[in-house]
């Protein structure tokens, strides 16, 4: 990890001219203490930099001093800055290695080239933070930590072991072998498999993790996109309700959280969301739903229309019964008085 630091301490230099300590520390996610002794062993190294002293100093490197890192031409830097532009923080918890990584694609590139790329890169936008619609696009947080647990467990080949929240359960422990990690559409999912058998875990339900010593049970070589397009088949096939449904866009989140799935999305006419989901069941599809009240209405299956009208129906008999009983307590209040 030191090493990568220094080649990005560098890289801040070679194209900043000079920063100082506390800039270098923000950038790096370090501490002053760290660059400091980041730079001497730089220094010893027989790497030119050196400290300016003033209102106005920092360290930098002697003019002239490059490395070398990659042979990529404009093209390639382009496409690698642009998709860089996706958010590694959401990436399987990659942020600080996508930000090192672009420093390194924008330096390799020679000077002539280095300013057009970084310009084009600005002008390419891959998947903002909200739509046309101003509707803010939800995004599963899965903690670094746990993240990056799991993803050395896949990266290693080692067992795993998750503490995971299904829908409905009560969150429970449970040892895999992680086969790959795969992202659509901001949600993280590790593909895994259990005493055999395939599982898809949602990583936002993962509420911690560890990785094991022992090596996992999988195939050494996959096609990861062949075996999400078979899972993702096979989940759709089970014996599951598709239920379709308008939604007020600020409750998009929480009705995304508790489906299983998301066949489809488009806006409606009248600003809200129409979706086809998938539940587990009926009851679990009545449940979801009846937590978003009025900011959520099923439009099909019929079925379960029906049954959230007769809950409402229940609920507001109830209430009414309460309302006759506390008007007629009233009446005789105030008659004794």
């Amino acid at each position: 990890m030191r090493a990568d630091r220094l080649v990005s301490l560098v890289l801040l230099l070679r194209r900043h001219g000079r920063l100082t300590a506390d800039t270098l520390a923000r950038e790096l996610e370090v501490s002053t203490r760290t660059v400091l002794r980041d730079i001497e062993a730089l220094s010893a190294a027989g790497v030119p930099v050196y400290a300016e002293r003033g209102r106005h100093g920092g360290f930098a490197l002697l003019p002239g001093f490059r490395i070398e890192l990659t042979g990529l031409n404009q093209d390639e830097a382009l496409a690698l800055l642009a998709a860089g532009s996706v958010g590694g923080d959401q990436v399987f918890g990659l942020g600080p290695a996508l930000a090192s990584a672009m420093r390194k694609v924008v330096d390799a590139l020679p000077e002539s080239h280095r300013a057009s790329a970084s310009d084009g890169a600005r002008r390419l936008l891959v998947d903002p933070d909200t739509d046309l619609l101003s509707r803010r696009v939800a995004v599963d947080k899965v903690p670094e930590s746990t993240i990056a647990e799991v993803r050395r467990a896949v990266l290693t080949g080692h067992r795993l072991r998750i503490h995971y929240a299904a829908t409905g359960q009560e969150p429970r422990w449970r040892t895999v072998d992680p086969i790959g990690l795969v992202t659509v559409r901001d949600t993280g999912y590790l593909l895994a498999m259990r005493a055999g058998a395939d599982r898809t875990y949602r990583l936002s339900r993962v509420l911690a993790a560890e990785e094991l010593p022992e090596t996992a049970q999988r195939p050494d070589r996959i096609d990861l996109d062949r075996i999400w397009r078979e899972r993702a088949a096979r989940f759709l096939s089970e014996d599951h309700l598709s239920v379709l449904v308008r939604v007020r866009p600020a409750r998009r989140a929480e009705l995304l959280d508790a489906a299983l799935a998301v066949r489809a999305e488009e806006p409606d006419a009248d600003g809200w969301l129409r979706l086809a989901v998938t539940y587990q069941d009926s009851r679990h599809a009545e449940w979801a739903l009846w937590q978003l009240g009025m900011d959520a209405e099923a439009l099909a299956p019929r079925s379960l229309r029906t049954a959230l009208r007769d809950r409402a129906a229940a609920i507001a008999a109830r209430y009414a019964d309460a309302d006759a009983d506390a008007a007629a307590h009233t009446d005789t209040g105030a008659a004794g008085g």
